[in-house]
């Protein structure tokens, strides 16, 4: 058979490292460590642990350029100059002992994304509208990017090689979306594909849990009003509590979007049930406290604000551990107070704090020391949700689209909009629209807030004294500006 090589192109090397002086450059791709193809960086750095090691290199020659499409057909407008799979016969090695040669790639993964074996009555990806970026719809369920990034797996896809490897190389923690305790209960909600399941026993959650005990599992439960609510919940805290290796678990209500064509009838809970829910758990979160001095269970941010309640304190976190799963965010947010607030601003500035409907309530009793500053005239403002529809509550789903239905062009000076909105390390919203093009449509300045209420009040501060009026004074500030 032939081998299956996994080329991993090379993004940089580290300079006076032992790859550049063994001549790697950037372009070049990794096609094997110790004469063995390797899938992913996990298993790049687990073959490294071993000592000495010696890495086969490649270096593509450049591609020549081919049409596909087929021509004097409807698909021939489509044409593109694309290049064909580059030639790996130009090939290199050197050793390395016990030191990092220095690579960083592209991906982490070489080998690709492993795809998710289930149908859940609630998977977000299920529920998008057209035309976003392609990364958007894939329905990732990889153990690998649950280790590096913590993002959670169902784990129903795993084969037997995957679960040995979890074990062998330690992958621990894992983050690990359990929904419920219930088997029959977890198959109606989750529905995967028998066809996708490559192993009948991952799809066993206690089974599983119990079999991976070495490791480490951070654990959530995604909500269905009247489905593994209530007594359902209270079995699987029950459960989970049991388990020495998992360390806690999430408890975060469903996520709707308006967009749920030929999909399960569910919904969103309702204040009572909510409070119903936050009852329950706290019954819990007391016990655990108690017994064995750790609250174990988290209720989202989202569930308190849904209740009416008040957030848990900062220690009640304890430390945070699922802050990007939506617990703790707004509590952290608060954490850092506001700074020295100065008495006025060189000039009148109306500022919009853009957040969604869910948030804003909060966000407006945290900004209110703000409204002293002479010349500061601040607005939170909740943006409904154009995209995903108004049912989508939370700011972290706005888009571009959201922000030029909710503000007109030129009526404030600065907008903010969450930072939560963007693309990692750009300032590109999840319909692409850049912050740039916010800027020119609405004639104002637009900028990402900060991840704490410190950082979003220097944010205001900084824009509104740099930014000025430089896209154009709002009606207020000219009025404000002829009065004075």
């Amino acid at each position: 058979m032939q081998e299956q090589l996994f080329p991993a192109p090379i993004k940089s090397v580290e300079k006076g490292s032992a790859a550049e002086r063994a001549g790697v450059r950037p372009g070049d791709v990794l096609l094997r460590v110790n004469g063995q193809a390797v899938t992913d960086v996990l298993a790049y750095r687990h073959l490294l642990s071993q000592g000495a090691a010696t890495l086969e290199i490649a270096r593509p020659k450049e591609a020549p350029r081919v049409m596909t499409g087929v021509p004097g057909t409807a698909q021939d407008h489509h044409r593109l100059m694309l290049p064909t799979p580059p030639s790996l016969d130009d090939t290199f090695t050197f050793t390395v002992e016990w030191e990092d040669p220095g690579l960083d790639f592209e991906e982490v993964l070489f080998d690709g994304i492993k795809k998710c074996a289930n149908k859940c009555d609630f998977c977000y990806v299920h529920q998008m509208p057209r035309g976003f970026r392609k990364s958007l719809y894939i329905m990732d369920d990889d153990y690998r990017l649950s280790f590096l990034y913590g993002s959670f797996v169902t784990l129903t896809n795993l084969t037997e090689g995957d679960i040995n490897r979890i074990l062998d190389e330690n992958l621990s923690p894992l983050y690990v979306s359990v929904h419920t305790a219930n088997q029959d209960l977890r198959q109606d909600l989750m529905k995967w594909w028998k066809l996708k399941v490559k192993d009948p026993q991952a799809v066993q959650i206690r089974g599983m849990i119990e079999r991976l005990e070495s490791i480490d599992l951070y654990t959530q439960i995604v909500l269905v009003p009247g489905r593994n609510d209530r007594e359902h919940l209270d079995d699987t805290v029950e459960y989970l509590s049991s388990r020495p290796n998992v360390i806690s678990a999430a408890v975060v209500p469903i996520g709707l979007t308006g967009h749920r064509t030929n999909l399960p009838d569910v919904r969103t809970f309702s204040r009572e049930e909510a409070q119903d829910t936050l009852a329950r758990l706290n019954v819990w979160r007391r016990q655990f406290l108690q017994e064995r001095g750790t609250r174990f269970v988290f209720p989202s941010d989202e569930l308190y604000l849904l209740a009416g309640e008040s957030l848990p304190t900062e220690e009640e976190y304890e430390g945070f551990p699922m802050l990007e799963n939506g617990v703790g965010m707004i509590r952290d947010f608060l954490t850092e107070g506001l700074p020295e607030l100065p008495a006025a601003l060189p000039q009148p500035t109306r500022v919009i704090l853009g957040t969604g409907t869910l948030f804003a309530e909060s966000l407006d009793r945290a900004v209110e020391p703000l409204r002293a500053i002479g010349g500061l005239m601040l607005e939170v403002r909740a943006v409904e949700n154009k995209t995903f529809g108004k049912v989508t509550t939370v700011a972290g789903l706005l888009t571009g689209r959201c922000f030029r239905h909710a503000v007109k062009p030129g009526e404030a000076d600065l907008l903010i909009v969450p930072p939560t909105t963007l693309r990692y390390g750009t300032e590109l919203m999840l319909d692409d629209v850049s912050l740039g093009e916010l800027r020119a449509e609405l004639k104002m300045d637009v900028r990402a807030g900060g991840a704490t209420l410190g950082e979003l009040a220097r944010v205001i501060l900084q824009g509104a004294q740099s930014s000025g009026h430089q896209w154009g004074m709002s009606a207020h500030a000219v009025k404000d500006t002829a009065q004075a």
